[in-house]
């Protein structure tokens, strides 16, 4: 599957002002402190950056035919080695926090079969992020399961919740000590949000049925499941054993270290409902949200991970205005969503807010550079307004794999020679650097 770049129209709210933003990393006034604790992050995930995560379902699914896979993920970033280089990247544009997270497969490649020493190469990133004065936020499960896992029905298996719980109570055994923020799942509702009427075209999900039952029949299993790469007829099932499976997680984790931390990350947009698309806006949450929302109130923290906003009138859906900016997705930019998704995250859980992820997909660094200080601008007339926001996390730190799409969309903060692994700081970093060191936007 290739991607297709759609124009990016850049209107004139976004080019307004860009050279002053580029020259000290925000607007003239830079008067919007945030609070002395605030979290400043970027994020990176295990098999979009480390490489050959080969007992994973991913890499199964990458190297089968058919596939839905643009690529296979092969060395990634090279980040397995090489974390240390993307923490001092963190440390050096003056992040306080990072966001990453530990690979199962590694962890545990066969069922109950625990890696030490895999245990031990967390541990040791965990406690260097410590002494580097970084908050390590640390995501148990980003999508990616062992392929024993997904060859026993993944999160379609009644037995998948304890499992997953399992995994999570010895990794926080060896972990937990010097972790900040523990997230148990990465955006559990990310497939229902992105075939949510019709957003995956039928072609992709009937490519990816094939895939999925090709992988069935090349282990000799009567189902093969990936949360990643999902049958959405699969989907209540699976969101029923992952809400489970979040609870017991939770409750497993905070069994070795009751003071850590510990909540869920969702993806969630901003939905608007213009000029009577009430109705409309709110089947969407209730099907997409809802249910993990009212888990979450027994959290310690929501998670919220927002690119983009969706316009709903009386009718159904409605395009983004004439004069949007757009990414390299073809979605507008529009940089209150992610403070409004906020505001909605704690207005249904009463629980602090952890801005997990926020970016944009484009080649073009303007379009990031722009977003940046005005998502910050509108996340923070909300922090004055009374919501409790812990922190922001920038999707991501460095351009990596980026699931079916390979490594076409860039998000990062910083490119990546596929050849030599080298990191190289685009402006946007030096940007949201600028915000971060003086804690103001």
């Amino acid at each position: 599957m290739k991607l297709k770049r759609r124009s990016l129209l850049v209107g004139s709210a976004a080019v307004a002002g860009l050279g002053a933003m580029r020259s000290i990393g925000m607007s003239a006034e830079a008067t919007k402190e945030f609070p002395a604790n605030f979290l400043w992050a970027a994020a990176t995930s295990g098999h979009q950056t480390e490489g050959n995560n080969t007992n994973s379902d991913i890499w199964f699914l990458e190297h089968l035919q058919p596939t839905v896979f643009a690529e296979p993920s092969g060395d990634a970033c090279n980040s397995l080695l090489m974390w240390e280089t993307d923490l001092k990247l963190a440390k050096e544009m003056g992040l306080n926090s990072y966001r990453f997270s530990i690979e199962w497969a590694r962890i545990e490649p066969e069922p109950g079969e625990f890696s030490i020493a895999m245990l031990a190469y967390y541990r040791q990133r965990i406690e260097r992020c410590k002494t580097m004065g970084i908050v390590p936020m640390v995501t148990f499960n980003h999508f990616v399961t062992p392929r024993w896992f997904a060859a026993d029905g993944g999160w379609t298996n009644p037995k998948a919740p304890e499992r997953f719980a399992n995994y999570c109570h010895t990794a926080a055994q060896h972990l937990a000590e010097h972790i900040g923020y523990a997230i148990t799942l990465n955006e559990p509702n990310l497939m229902a949000l992105l075939t949510y009427k019709g957003g995956l075209p039928d072609f992709i999900l009937k490519k990816q049925a094939a895939m999925l039952q090709a992988a069935a029949d090349e282990l000799g299993v009567e189902k093969f499941s990936s949360a990643n790469a999902l049958n959405m007829d699969d989907y209540p099932t699976v969101k029923k054993h992952m809400l489970k499976g979040h609870r017991l997680a939770f409750a497993a984790i905070k069994s070795v270290r009751p003071d850590l931390p510990v909540g869920v990350s969702l993806a969630i947009n901003d939905d608007q409902a213009i000029a009577g698309g009430e109705a409309l806006r709110d089947k969407k949450r209730k099907a997409l949200y809802v249910d993990w929302l009212e888990s979450a109130r027994q959290d310690d923290f929501i998670g919220v991970q927002n690119y983009e906003r969706s316009l709903f009138g009386p009718e159904g859906d409605l395009p983004p205005p004439k004069d949007a900016v757009m990414g390299l997705m073809g979605k507008e930019v529009y940089p209150a969503s992610l403070a409004n998704a906020v505001e909605y995250a704690y207005q249904q859980t009463n629980r602090p807010v952890l801005v997990t992820e926020h970016g944009v997909a484009t080649d073009e660094d303007d379009i990031r550079c722009w977003l940046i200080p005005e998502a910050l601008k509108a996340l923070h007339e909300k922090l004055a307004m009374g919501v409790p926001v812990l922190g922001y996390t920038h999707w991501s730190l460095i351009d990596n794999f980026e699931w079916v799409f390979g490594y076409a969309p860039k998000f990062g903060l910083h490119s990546v020679d596929r050849t030599t692994f080298k990191r190289t700081p685009k402006e946007s970093a030096h940007i949201f650097g600028s915000i971060a060191k003086r804690n103001a936007v």
